[in-house]
């Protein structure tokens, strides 16, 4: 699910990896929020913090979720140069290697949970959640064609909306089948990423209650199960062509 990207995905392979991946940003951004006070994933509400923090002349909020908002945009920018790099060299592994190297650094903000004091411990899991969230959802968003977002409720929740119209109109007035297949099937992927977020949000609120860092170990680890079969797929050679040259790398 790490590997297919364009027209080699389906809807079960979307649906695949979108809620694996949104219950774990799910579950981060509970975590986080516990562990630091703010949310992770949710960009929305920071920028209305941010907002609300200079209307009050609370500099400090305002330049926490300056920070925040940077760093979703820092782990983005590494996803885009990490798979367009990939892009170039043909490695249908790259995908996967991004979200193994969220699953690493995932590992390493839970050693610094584990192991720091207060004082550092806060801003680098505050702004190193978040770059995670950043590099996950634009990854995401990169191999299914924008179909596919982890941790962009909002937009979640009005494609639901706007599919769930479209799909009672199609019923109404008996619409082209094909194009009401279509409509249902994205309803219950969007839908479905919904439930997913929200199912691992709450696991995530009660378990790190319960296990504090070990848990942000267990979700690394978690990430690295789902990576590790894509970013160790097998790379075809090179074929020879008809006039002696090498054909670019594919993957299977």
């Amino acid at each position: 699910m790490l590997v297919h990207e364009g027209a080699d995905r389906n809807a079960v392979i979307d649906r695949r990896l979108g809620c694996s991946l949104a219950a774990i940003a799910g579950a981060v951004n509970a975590a986080g929020f516990l562990a630091v006070g703010y949310y992770s994933a949710n960009m929305t509400g920071n920028i209305s913090a941010l907002a609300t923090g200079l209307h009050e002349g609370h500099l400090r909020a305002v330049l926490s979720c300056c920070g925040l908002v940077l760093a979703f945009v820092a782990g983005g920018v590494l996803s885009a140069l990490v798979v367009n790099a990939g892009r170039r060299r043909r490695l249908p592994s790259i995908y996967a290697r991004s979200i193994l190297l969220e699953a690493c650094l995932l590992g390493l903000l839970g050693l610094a949970d584990m192991l720091l004091s207060a004082q550092p411990r806060g801003p680098m899991l505050a702004y190193g959640l978040s770059f995670l969230m950043g590099l996950q959802n634009a990854t995401v968003t990169r191999i299914s064609g924008a179909r596919v977002r982890t941790t962009h409720m909002t937009g979640m929740l009005t494609d639901v909306g706007l599919e769930l119209a479209d799909w009672m109109d199609a019923i109404i007035h008996r619409t082209d089948p094909v194009q009401r297949a279509r409509t249902r099937e994205r309803l219950g992927l969007h839908a479905a990423i919904v439930l997913s977020f929200t199912t691992g949000g709450i696991a995530g609120a009660f378990l790190y209650g319960w296990w504090s860092a070990l848990f942000l170990l267990l979700l690394a680890a978690g990430l690295a199960c789902l990576s590790l079969p894509g970013a160790l797929a097998p790379v075809e050679a090179p074929r020879a062509t008809v006039d002696g040259t090498q054909e670019p790398q594919a993957g299977r």
